[in-house]
């Protein structure tokens, strides 16, 4: 009896020859002037450039770090359990941004990695990254600054969760993305959020109710704009006040008289 075959994988070869020569986030992850030879290596030891599904992990926590993985497009989040199950969201990544240098130290990873939209991503084995760093000038002084970047915004979640107040934390949040997306050359005013309100709320060590009663007292404020996951950045001066600890304004009364 005959049996059939299983159907072979299609491969795109476009795809495939889109290394890191034609990759638009080659200028947050290269430094500048990499000569083509070295860029070549770094071609080589790209383990895979895939397709990752919403909600699938990367990597999880008590994995051993193999690599680290950069986001072409996409975003991710990082998601800490306690042993009593209480799950903490210690950080947002956005396109070019490293994941994984949670492993850094102990060489084991310390959270769970979740794709919170579909993404496309490069995994770059990490033994072999600081083989060939090792070997092309500007490369490790290029890692570093990444490693740099990654520690700033962990500093930053500290200063959000010391933040008496929700709204300086809520708005230090869109601050700070605001930023990171001019950073990859997308816009800072106007943009859809990867993240749920669920998430932000995680982060921001915040109940969910009082992160939508934020942007809502943010949209009726003036300061921004939301629709769903959609939000505009309508006053970005009044924000960056908030941020910096400036108190709401006083609600008006309806009905009141001047």
């Amino acid at each position: 009896m005959e049996t059939l075959s299983k159907p072979t994988a299609v491969i795109d070869l476009a795809s495939l020859r889109h290394g890191c020569a034609q990759c638009s986030l080659r200028q947050l992850c290269l430094p500048a002037g990499i000569g083509a030879t070295d860029l070549q290596q770094l071609d080589e030891i790209v383990k895979r450039r895939r397709p990752v599904e919403r909600g699938e992990l990367l990597f999880r926590a008590g994995d051993r770090l193999g690599a680290v993985y950069v986001a072409r497009n996409g975003a991710f989040k990082t998601v800490s359990t306690s042993e009593e199950g209480d799950t903490q969201v210690v950080g947002f990544h956005i396109a070019g941004e490293l994941i994984g240098l949670d492993a850094l130290g102990e060489g084991v990873h310390r959270c769970d990695a979740v794709a919170l939209t579909s993404a496309n991503v490069c995994e770059v084995p990490f033994e072999q990254l600081t083989a060939v760093a090792a070997q092309v000038p500007g490369l490790q002084q290029q890692l570093m600054r990444v490693i740099g970047h990654s520690m700033s915004r962990d500093q930053d979640h500290l200063q959000m969760l010391v933040r008496r107040q929700a709204n300086e934390r809520i708005a230090l949040f869109l601050v700070g993305l605001c930023e990171r997306l001019r950073n990859i050359g997308e816009s800072a005013t106007q943009f859809r959020l990867p993240m749920s309100r669920e998430d932000i709320a995680h982060f921001l060590g915040l109940a969910l109710e009082t992160v939508s009663r934020g942007f809502s007292r943010l949209q009726d404020d003036g300061v921004i704009a939301v629709v769903g996951r959609k939000v505009e950045i309508l006053d970005a001066a009044e924000l960056q006040r908030l941020a910096q600890g400036g108190e709401l304004p006083c609600p008006v009364k309806r009905g009141a008289t001047g």
